[in-house]
């Protein structure tokens, strides 16, 4: 069997300056294969593999690899050759790498590069972050809807390589307003002398330049598209959005939540290339902010100090009532979170939702609470209304902390905030103090502290 060409075989090949070998054996590797290869090279090495591949090839590899690799490979390189890996790239490619470099650096690219590719990447770059038109390409496809068949697959053949797709062309009227789409497979089997206009489906859905990238994302999930076209706020055409770069953004979005989820404020850096100052900055607001409101929790147990001093064994079961509360609030918020965030869930579905949540609520709370009944008075040996206060505490902990955990993250979406803010840990506080106080209010009641 043909052994594979890995990263063994790529540093022996380096260490015997086999460079012919190497060429030969990259190019016919897919690109992003190309580039998870030189990353596990050291930065002399990964600068002089780039340099033995064909320049084509060379731009494609580019977009594969991690910023850092790019600004090294960059940095290598005169400033007419780091001006042709930016002319090669696809615009959004482009974008996506000149805003990660410094100022000074973008200003030195741009300047080698040719007038088509500055326009295009300064088009993009004025666009708000986030924005479809910021993540969008220029390199499309567009037809008149006056063109014939024939005319329309010859204009393809002139700007089809330079363009990111040809499956589907976009159709324009004489004020480049966008007013139908055709794809590739009618044009070849349609006539020669048919009439664009005549073929193209009128019926477009397109995005605005200014829609949010997430809602965008969500737009390509409900529709199902490999790419969409993107419109100003006069409906004329100016640029397209494809799959590839709705996954990065649905990668990007689900780290974020995740971040905020864990009370971690979201920075734009993976974990590796963050550094101990930028990583301590993402997380220690949300630690003061959680330590400060936890003091409540701690002023509320010791307002009953001198009743938990008559009742001691009643210190043991906080812990459980907390963490059980907690874990119910949890995964509350996180379900309605998720459902908010894919557009299962509307702000119109509080009644159902709420509804729903108090069932399971009293189903989960009624099960902890029977299996815990008979471990207190079995194992724990306590009285029947130690019992009883703390069995009646978890069924009401359990309902609160599940009502609390929907209905924040619908309040904060409804105030216009991400719902991942009001999750676990947020919500995990608030559910603590609100525990206690239950707990302590039942005591009164049934044990008469």
């Amino acid at each position: 069997m043909e052994r594979l060409f890995d990263s063994e075989a790529l540093a022996g090949l380096l260490a015997a300056r086999q460079y012919g070998e190497i060429r030969l054996n990259l190019i016919d590797l897919n690109e992003a294969d190309i580039a998870a290869l030189i990353e596990e090279l050291n930065e002399e090495d990964m600068r002089m593999v780039y340099r033995i591949l064909p320049k084509d090839l060379a731009a494609d590899v580019f977009s594969y690899l991690e910023v850092e690799s790019q600004q090294a490979i960059i940095n290598s390189l005169s400033d007419q050759e780091a001006a042709g890996i930016i002319d090669s790239l696809w615009t959004d490619d482009a974008v996506d790498f000149l805003e990660e470099m410094p100022a000074n650096v973008v200003e030195k690219l741009l300047a080698n590069t040719s007038p088509e590719t500055r326009r295009a990447v300064n088009q993009l770059l004025r666009y708000p972050e986030d924005s479809a038109g910021s993540i969008m390409t220029v390199e499309y496809v567009a037809l008149k809807e006056n063109f014939t068949v024939d005319q329309a697959i010859q204009h393809i053949r002139s700007v089809g390589l330079d363009s990111e797709t040809v499956n589907i062309c976009y159709v324009l009227d004489a004020q480049r307003k966008l007013v139908g789409t055709v794809a590739l497979r009618y044009l070849l089997l349609s006539g020669a002398d048919e009439v664009i206009g005549d073929i193209m489906h009128g019926n477009v859905i397109s995005i605005n330049t200014l829609m949010d990238q997430e809602q965008a994302a969500a737009q390509f999930k409900k529709y199902d598209f490999t790419a969409m076209p993107v419109v100003d706020n006069e409906e004329r055409l100016v640029g397209i959005i494809t799959v590839d770069d709705i996954v990065d953004i649905m990668e990007e979005e689900a780290t974020e939540d995740m971040e905020k989820m864990a009370a971690i404020l979201p920075g734009d850096k993976p974990y590796m290339r963050a550094t101990v100052g930028e990583t301590y900055r993402k997380r220690i607001p949300w630690l003061l902010l959680l330590m400060v409101s936890a003091t409540f929790t701690g002023a509320i147990i010791a307002s009953f100090e001198e009743a938990l001093s008559v009742h001691a064994a009643l210190i043991a079961f906080i812990p459980m009532l907390m963490d059980t509360g907690g874990n119910a609030g949890g995964q509350a918020s996180v379900t309605v979170i998720r459902g908010l965030s894919i557009g299962e869930i509307r702000y119109r579905d509080v009644p159902r939702i709420v509804w729903k949540e108090v069932r399971v609520a009293a189903l989960c709370g009624l099960t902890l609470a029977a299996a815990n009944f008979g471990k207190l008075l079995l194992f724990d040996r306590v009285g029947v209304s130690v019992a009883l206060t703390v069995c009646l505490t978890l069924t009401a902990a359990v309902l609160v902390a599940m009502l609390v955990g929907c209905l924040l993250p619908m309040g904060a979406k409804k105030l216009g905030f991400d719902p991942a803010v009001m999750a676990s840990p947020f919500i995990t506080t608030i559910v603590d103090a609100l525990s206690l106080l239950l707990y302590f209010r039942f005591a009164v009641i049934i044990l008469g502290i």
